[in-house]
Order: C-alpha cells, then structure tokens, then sequence
C-alpha cells in the first residue's frame, strides 16, 4: 500500500481547534456596543437644574427656551390663567399676557406680583395657576408637588439715587461690604463723606433671598439704623427711598430706563455686559400635574413666539 504524502490527520484537528479557539477568544474580548437604553438621558428643560442659556442681553431679561410644554395650536375660549410672585418679572408677565391673549381669543391671564414667596403660597393654596419666581424651588417645595420651568436670565442692578454724589463703580467685595454693615461711609467706598443709606427688600423678596446667597454669599444683611426695610416687594418705593444717600438693588429691567437713578457698574461691568457679576435664572413654578390651562400658557411662555413676546418694548 503507497504511504499518503500529505501531512496527519492530527494537524488538521490541531488547526481546526486553533482557529476555533482564536475566534471565540475575539468575540468573548470585542467591545461591546454602546447600549441606548444606558445611555445618559438628557436633563429636563424644567426642574431646578435648567440647561445653560444665554447671557443677558439689552435692557431686559434674556429668554430661554424650554421643551417641557408645546406650543398649543388653540386654546379654548374661556381659558383663564392666574399668575403671582416675583416683582422682578411684572414686566414679562405683562408682555406674555398680552401675546397669549392676542394669539388664543377668548383667553384671559390675570397678573399680580406679591413676591416669589407669596407667589408660591397663592400657588400651594390653589389661588394661583403659575408663580412668577425668582429663585429656584426649594425642597419643601418641590414636596408639595411644586415644579419649575426656566423662562429668563435675569440680572441684578445695584443702583443709588440719581443726584447721588458718588458717581463711582464698586468692587464686589465693597458692594458686600456695604450691604453686611462694614462699610456705612461713602468715603469707604472711594465716594466723598457721608453716611450711605442703605435700602433693602423684604424676606418674601424672591430678590431679597437671591441677593443674599449669590451677592452676600449667605451672610445676613446688615441691620441698624442706616438700614431701612421696606414693607413689601415693590421696585418704585425702593428706588423713591434712595434720595441723595441711599443704595439698593433691583431686577436691570425694572431700572435700564429710569430718570431718577443711576446704575453703579461692579467690577467694571454694567448690568447689560455678559461678565456682569450678579446674573440669576426666573422660572415659572406650577403643580404638577398641570392643568390643561396652565399647559397652554407655559407652552406659549417657553415657545419661539412667547420668547420674542417677552422680549416686546426692550
């Protein structure tokens, strides 16, 4: 019998196990593909942690867009809106009024401004639809079913009266310094001498609680007798209270325009520049879930055409 000339069969076998070993150890080892269902979901446009939006731009408020509510092709007549909080934001309440009610006939929004923390009991007690505030939910808050959508950026002005005879900018360690009661001498400040005034919102201020943490770093404001509290959230007894000596602070909006004041630049920027120190976000809270009504107008509020409303007669 002629002998085979071709290799054994054994190198056969140990070839085939070889190549059968090598891709199997290549498809247990081969990265696995990325997974959408593990894939970060992206943030909410509503809550407390909004996407970051745009400085603030000319004299008023900056939009910022959100998804969380669309836009309503209708609304049906009779839909009724009823909005409290924040001082700081009658101007866009106002201009958001009177688009939603020219777009949707029929409809309705009252308005009102008690400040954010009134505006968020009106809310809990079910006296309000929406509160206008200035300072994010807090966690008792949000406990109460309490949720917020982001609306504007806002920024905060520091402001003396217009016949003021320091004419100067501030540091924003001398703007605490004056708002913490070290410093209670304009010539402290690099003004002439005289006493400085100083005039101060109310605890239920949505301002008042978002000065202090951001422009006071949570330190408490100075108390005494060159310390004057108003009675309630209101910008023109504040601004008619700073006379000759007097400093205060107040939304940008709210005083771009004024006569009687003066804006005082900090660090060397001016509310309206994009390093402005004190800028902050305004929301919009509701109950969740929302009615239908409210629904309606937080999709116009957060829609294009609700953000170019918001922005009328800046």
């Amino acid at each position: 019998m002629a002998k085979s000339s071709g290799p054994p069969p054994i190198v056969f076998i140990l070839l085939f196990l070889f190549l059968a070993g090598g891709g199997a150890f290549f498809f247990l080892n081969k990265p696995a593909a990325p997974d959408a269902s593990n894939s970060p979901a992206p943030a909410p446009a509503g809550g407390n942690a909004p996407a970051p939006a745009p400085a603030p731009a000319g004299g008023g408020a900056s939009p910022v867009a959100a998804s969380s509510f669309a836009l309503p092709a209708s609304v049906a007549a009779g839909t009724a809106v009823k909005i409290d909080g924040s001082t700081s934001m009658v101007t866009i309440n106002l201009n958001l009024k009177n688009g939603f009610q020219t777009k949707f006939s029929g409809t309705t929004v009252d308005t009102k401004a008690n400040g954010s923390a009134n505006g968020i009991k009106d809310l809990v007690a079910g006296t309000a639809d929406i509160a206008a505030i200035s300072q994010p939910l807090k966690p008792e808050d949000q406990a109460k079913g309490l949720a917020a959508v982001p609306v504007a950026l806002d920024t905060i002005a520091i402001v003396v009266g217009a016949n003021n005879p320091f004419t100067g900018g501030l540091t924003s360690a001398q703007v605490q310094d004056i708002f913490k009661g070290t410093a209670q001498d304009w010539s402290k400040v690099g003004g002439p001498a005289g006493p400085i005034k100083v005039i101060n919102r109310p605890e239920v201020s949505g301002t008042h609680q978002t000065f202090k943490e951001q422009v006071l770093s949570g330190a408490n404001f100075a108390t005494g007798a060159n310390v004057t509290t108003l009675d309630r959230d209101a910008t023109t007894p504040l601004l008619q209270a700073l006379s000759n000596n007097g400093i205060g602070y107040a939304t940008f909006a709210q005083v771009v325009n004024q006569k009687t004041v003066r804006v005082v630049p900090v660090n060397g920027a001016t509310p309206d520049a994009a390093n402005y120190p004190y800028q902050r976000q305004l929301y919009y809270a509701y109950k969740n879930p929302p009615s239908q009504a409210v629904k309606d107008f937080l999709g116009y509020a957060t829609s294009p055409d609700g953000q170019k409303a918001m922005l009328a007669g800046n």
